[in-house]
């Protein structure tokens, strides 16, 4: 079984600003095992989701929708990755990342409705988003541990997507009657405007012929805490939070060469308050817990893989703002954020260079994993 470099890239669904797993294409459902020295994977990624649904906490709040309030989110994702086999075990990779989001809401052109005009207008943004970097090492010789092995990785993220991108905005004014250029919701910047470095870890083992179990676990520390923008109402600046996503899953090689199946869950999330330095600055914390079918096709160069994680449980916790608040004025402050039901994925990957035999794919994801 050859298997091939690729870390991982995950969004979260909606107002939760998860941005970027280090440096591959994320949801490819092949992983980093055996590319050997001098090889090369070039990946395409595409992702998209609809965010809708709103949540304070586990409730949902279902009247957004009845009332026709709900903030809308379409965001798209386009990620280019190139990953280097420098040895047998140790690989880098490196990713151009690029988005294309829609906004549209009634609160932020004139307010929700009763008291506000009950306008929906759009925002949107695009370009380039945050670069990053990545190096990892298998721990076992891939040669001879061909059924369980395990990969430490360390990743860097650089602020070269824009953070301060702006739109118009409508119904603006003491009187409601201007339309005002400023910088549109966090959730749709396409960087962050933090300097982070990353953690990873990935793992396999295959029971038989027909089934591989994989694990992934991500953490990005985002050591810059704001980014020096402020909110279009500025009372804060944008905050650049840390990310995490964890997943298991289990692989399922068919009968039809090249082609298998995938199941497995993922825990992806922003947290309220950082492991490295402050945590101030607008944010919207919380994560999402998913199930994750998918589908891989693979031949000795080229693999398409397809998966598309389903929310199941989400949970927008209080941000570090919300307990400063609730804690100076002794009432309970607790932001929401609107959430998908699930993110289409679909890669595309083809190695070359340096390998003298490419066998079929049918592994598990073993790319580490980043809801907007």
């Amino acid at each position: 079984m050859i298997l091939t470099c690729s870390a991982t890239k995950l969004y979260g669904q909606g107002c939760v600003a998860i941005r970027g797993f280090s440096s591959g294409g994320a949801n490819n459902l092949r992983g980093n095992i055996n590319l050997p020295k001098g090889s090369f994977q070039l990946q395409t990624g595409y992702r998209y989701f609809k965010s809708f649904r709103h949540f304070r906490g586990t409730h949902e709040e279902t009247n957004r929708i009845e009332d026709g309030t709900q903030v809308i989110n379409h965001s798209h994702f386009l990620d280019l990755s190139l990953t280097y086999g420098i040895t047998d075990r140790l690989y880098g990779s490196v990713t151009l990342p690029f988005v294309y989001h829609n906004r549209s809401s009634m609160y932020e052109h004139g307010g929700n409705p009763p008291n506000g005009l009950g306008e929906r207008h759009e925002t949107s943004s695009h370009g380039l988003a945050d670069m990053r970097f990545n190096l990892g090492y298998w721990l076992l010789d891939p040669a001879i541990h061909s059924k369980t092995n395990f990969a430490l990785a360390v990743g860097l993220k650089l602020p070269t997507g824009s953070y301060d991108f702006t739109d118009t905005f409508y119904n603006q004014g003491a009187n409601r009657d201007q339309d005002l250029e400023a910088v549109v919701d966090q959730s749709i910047q396409p960087g962050d405007g933090g300097t982070g470095f990353s953690l990873e870890m990935q793992g396999f083992h295959s029971f038989n012929s027909r089934f591989q179990m994989s694990a992934n676990l991500y953490y990005l520390f985002n050591v810059t805490e704001t980014n020096g923008v402020l909110t279009r109402n500025g009372r804060s600046e944008f905050s650049a939070p840390d990310q995490y996503a964890l997943r298991l899953g289990m692989f399922y090689n068919t009968n039809v060469q090249g082609l298998s199946a995938f199941f497995g869950g993922r825990l992806e999330g922003v947290p309220s308050d950082d492991a490295i330095g402050g945590s101030a600055g607008y944010r919207r914390p919380g994560y999402v817990y998913s199930v994750e079918p998918g589908i891989n096709l693979a031949n000795r160069n080229y693999n398409i893989s397809l998966n598309v994680p389903i929310a199941v449980f989400r949970n927008r916790v209080q941000s570090y703002e919300d307990k400063v608040r609730s804690a100076d004025s002794g009432n309970n402050v607790h932001g929401d954020a609107a959430f998908a039901d699930y993110v289409f994925n679909i890669s595309i990957t083809w190695l070359f260079g340096g390998m003298k035999n490419h066998e079929p794919s049918s592994g598990p994801d073993l790319s580490l994993l980043k809801k907007n």
